[in-house]
């Protein structure tokens, strides 16, 4: 892998390593981006191409340890020791992003494929891949980038500072130096309700912390920063002072004293010279703080590398804990972290920007590294199935109400569970089914303007009409694209279809119709699942669902035997309580799966299954879909886990509810076909919004899709996106669709 480096004498060189393993109860991680604290490695670059009598006079600390080694050990070993320093090379880099790699086997947080940010001038470098502790590794939301989540040991840096400033609402305070840390610390202080004056020596920042929040601005040299903090409060002086500046001048501690209140408060951030008027700081009783880096856990080994957290009722803000609230800030998009991004620059130049850098006349402030490499793990460690993108979705209301429905497929189950509930809502229109008897016997059944066998037929001109597709499940896909094309509103027959191609030529012909498509997850819409959902909603924390079905054995001469046309039970019929889970519990990630019984012999596909679903909340989804079992038994059993809650559904006609030590039962008669009929039926005629969206069956399907592919890997594979994600919305919304 590849790393900077930087040497005593000035060099910096990007090295050929060799990569890291993850350290006991950490990660490594695949970095793919990073940012350059100006301030801070600017100055040691700057120091390294110092000559000796240069570094000796910036650094008289080192100078001190050089002749103690000197008077124990002799000139001859203390020059051997500074000649070692100045030729070994020492990384760079302390605030990046990238992807979990490695997990080491003490460590419970991560997994391969979390998206993480990282920090500690100690191991979070400039480098291809990183090992990082536990507690300097923080998990980021599906809402931040990952350039953004960059910048988290940075926003630690201020929001310790501004933590250290007691800030209240109303509080006016200067913050001294809009650096790329002063910045942001301005930013977090407007954030919490503070009133910030800004103080720079250079011109080119005072947009930058208008930018940032503030509200008065002085340039040192343009402006009198007695005269402008005199009248900005009343002559009563502000109540902290943040200095962020670095350098040998005791100017910025004097000044601040100055614009300081009776018993203010200073917060030192920068490398900066200090030294106390006694008299100023006496008569004024001025409180002098400084804050160490990310907070609390700081440059203790037992907490960074040992992983032993303090208790949060005696200590409430630790690093860590700073970590996760600077990304929730960026969740929140609190952070403006764009306003300050300078320059966004692949890692294989930073060599040369770090020369820009280091020129006079270099006004960047926020400077990101861009990381492109493959990853690490080649092979069948864990896939990926995407939800992200740029998809079609169901129109939220009709454009024109919808008077009549033609049927394609009207066996056993359309007469029994689908049109029953439509009679008398909507008038039926042309009936197909394969062979002309049984067309012509539910044209007459449910009153039918017409029966057919030629589904094409059906299908060959534009129609605003809807369409109901329940025919057997390989004929799914083909006609639901052929009738988008016609402009039809479709109720299709769960599975929506049977592969990944399939969907996306769904997505194709769904993008450019006017048509909408809902699929028959009914169990969503049974009265049991609303009511449970219900009592879910008031409860926090994630939820874990058990969901057992004792499907039966499968008749080997039963057409769901010919996966040609079924696609087999995983897609046929679990699609269906994996579906009830997303309804439930929200945006898939991961998906573990395994066959429970043998696939060998007259069966060659998956006919009893285990699958553990993890979503992006924490909850889990238990699903065991088996054909074996004692058929008394209920075919459907769910065990719903959650904070003071747990609730148990048979067969959909019973639910029980266990709260606060009472148990309360409900009892229904419907596993949601009937609803679902209804909710399409009003929305058809322009009473209310889709019912079920077309995203929320895609993602239901992708994840069925990659629970077959999990027990074809045997490992896990990751559901990467949110389908609901705010930048697919603005996507969609662009395109006039919802």
């Amino acid at each position: 892998m590849k790393q900077i480096a930087q040497y005593q004498d000035g060099r910096l060189e990007v090295q050929e390593v060799p990569r890291p393993i993850a350290p006991p109860g950490g990660v490594l991680v695949r970095t793919t981006h990073s940012v350059i604290s100006i301030g801070t490695e600017k100055m040691k670059v700057e120091q390294a191409r110092m000559n000796l009598l240069q570094k000796a006079r910036a650094r008289p600390d080192q100078v001190r340890k050089v002749l103690d080694t000197a008077r124990t050990l002799g000139w001859r070993s203390a020059l051997e020791k500074v000649r070692n320093r100045l030729e070994s090379p020492t990384p760079l880099g302390y605030s990046l992003a990238g992807i979990v790699e490695e997990v080491d086997p003490a460590h419970t947080r991560f997994r391969v494929g979390d998206r993480v940010a990282c920090t500690g001038a100690e191991c979070a470098f400039h480098a291809e891949y990183v090992a990082i502790p536990d507690l300097l590794t923080a998990r980021v939301s599906e809402n931040v980038e990952n350039w953004q989540a960059a910048y988290t040991a940075l926003c630690a840096i201020a929001m310790q500072a501004v933590r250290q400033t007691e800030v209240s609402l109303g509080d006016r305070i200067v913050v001294m130096g809009q650096g790329l840390v002063g910045l942001l610390v301005t930013n977090l202080l407007q954030a919490a309700g503070a009133r910030v004056m800004a103080v720079d020596v250079q011109p080119s920042k005072r947009a930058f912390a208008a930018a940032m929040g503030a509200e008065k601005i002085v340039i040192q040299g343009e402006q009198n920063l007695s005269d402008e903090v005199r009248t900005w409060t009343e002559g009563y002086g502000v109540d902290a002072a943040v200095i962020c500046t670095a350098t040998q001048s005791n100017a910025p501690i004097e000044q601040a004293a100055e614009a300081l209140r009776d018993r203010g408060r200073i917060i030192d951030v920068g490398i900066t010279k200090i030294e106390l008027p006694w008299k100023i700081f006496y008569e004024k009783e001025i409180d002098v703080r400084f804050s160490r880096s990310y907070g609390p856990g700081r440059y203790d080994p037992g907490y960074e590398w040992c992983g032993n957290d303090y208790p949060i009722g005696y200590v409430r803000w630790t690093e860590q804990r700073n970590f996760q609230a600077s990304l929730q800030l960026m969740a929140e998009g609190k952070l403006k972290l764009g306003a300050l991004t300078t320059l966004c620059a692949p890692f294989s130049q930073a060599l040369k920007v770090y020369d820009d850098l280091m020129q006079d006349a270099s006004r960047h402030v926020g400077v990101v590294l861009e990381y492109t490499l493959a990853k690490l793990s080649e092979g069948p460690a864990e896939g990926g199935v995407s939800l992200d993108g740029s998809r079609p979705s169901s129109r939220k209301r009709i454009s024109k109400p919808v008077q009549e429905v033609d049927v394609i497929g009207a066996g056993n189950f359309a007469r029994t569970m689908l049109l029953p509930h439509l009679a008398g809502k909507l008038k039926f229109g042309t009936v197909v089914n394969q062979t002309a008897l049984s067309s012509n016997h539910v044209k007459t059944k449910f009153g039918f303007r017409e029966a057919g066998s030629n589904a094409n037929a059906l299908l060959t001109a534009d129609s605003p009409q809807a369409l109901i597709i329940a025919t057997r499940h390989h004929l799914h896909a083909p006609l639901v694209i052929k009738a988008l094309q016609t402009g039809r509103h479709i109720f299709v027959e769960k599975p929506l279809c049977l592969t990944r191609e399939e969907l996306a030529g769904i997505d194709e012909a769904l993008s450019q119709s006017e048509g909408t498509v809902q699929v028959g997850f009914n169990r969503r819409f049974a009265p049991a699942t609303i009511e449970l959902r219900k009592e879910l909603s008031t409860i926090s924390g994630p939820k874990s669902i058990s969901y057992r079905v004792m499907a039966g054995k499968l008749d080997p001469n039963h057409w769901y035997a010919n996966y040609a046309e079924s696609g087999g039970r995983v897609v046929g019929e679990a699609c269906h309580f994996l579906d009830f889970f997303c309804f439930l519990l929200g945006a898939p990630v991961r998906v573990l799966a395994q066959t429970t019984w043998s696939n060998t012999g007259r069966l060659s596909f998956p006919d009893s299954v285990a699958a553990q679903v993890e979503f992006a909340d924490g909850s889990c989804g238990q699903l065991i879909y088996s054909a074996e079992g004692d058929p008394k038994a209920p075919k459907e059993a769910i065990s719903v886990y959650g904070a003071g809650l747990r609730a148990e559904i048979r067969n959909f006609l019973e639910l029980s509810i266990y709260r606060n030590r009472k148990e309360s039962k409900g009892s229904f008669r419907s596993k949601g076909h009937a609803e679902q009929m209804d909710a399409w039926s009003d929305y058809l005629q322009g009473n209310r919004e889709h019912p079920l969206p077309y995203e929320q069956s895609r993602t239901s399907m992708l994840l069925t899709f990659a629970v077959l592919e999990s027990i074809q890997r045997g490992s896990s594979v990751r559901l990467e996106g949110n389908p609901e994600s705010a930048g697919r919305a603005a996507n969609l919304a662009a395109t006039g669709r919802s």
